[in-house]
């Protein structure tokens, strides 16, 4: 199975239910609310899957890329996609394991632009939200987007709330994007 992104390129994804990959809809309304900030940011794609969104980042001129996901089989597609997309200016990792464990282990760095899609139904929402928040893992004037579904609401509430807030929220069908941003003082 394969899908197109961003200057026609194409992907490969897994085949079954055992990823989601964000479809093309979400993936350009992310691109296009995030325009004129992809170029040499530092992307963190996090349950990232086939690596959709973090190789249309590098497509956007992305200068760094992270990439963490847990199924071995995903992180070989993931592996052989951003292979596929990257010059040899871009730098980009994939870990591979559980993403709270992955984020606790991340050396200090701050990332511009952070993604998140887990599976809908998970219980990551809100640790990996107080992770990011915990380890500062946004930079000052950088964005979050989680993606979930429209029938579960924002995480609006948590340990760390002083230290991130809602920016948007944008709805796409059954898809729902909630973008974060660190709170400034």
């Amino acid at each position: 199975m394969s899908l197109r992104i961003y200057g026609g390129r194409l992907l490969k994804t897994m085949p079954g239910q055992e990823t989601r990959p964000t479809a093309a809809r979400v993936r350009e309304a992310v691109f296009n609310i995030w325009q004129g900030t992809i170029s040499d940011c530092r992307w963190l794609d996090l349950c990232a899957g086939s690596g959709a969104m973090s190789a249309e980042a590098l497509c956007r001129g992305a200068a760094r890329v992270v990439a963490i996901e847990r199924s071995p089989r995903a992180s070989a597609i993931l592996q052989e996609n951003l292979t596929k997309v990257a010059t040899e200016e871009q730098n980009w990792t994939i870990l591979r394991g559980d993403v709270l464990k992955r984020l606790e282990k991340l050396p200090p760095e701050q990332f511009d632009r952070i993604y998140f899609d887990p599976p809908y139904d998970s219980d990551l929402y809100l640790p990996v939200l107080e992770a990011i928040a915990h380890h500062q893992l946004l930079a000052p004037t950088g964005e979050m987007a989680v993606e979930h579904s429209t029938k579960s609401p924002p995480i609006t509430t948590y340990s760390a709330q002083d230290t991130l807030e809602i920016c948007r929220e944008k709805a796409y069908g059954s898809t729902a994007v909630t973008f974060y941003r660190p709170i400034t003082v």
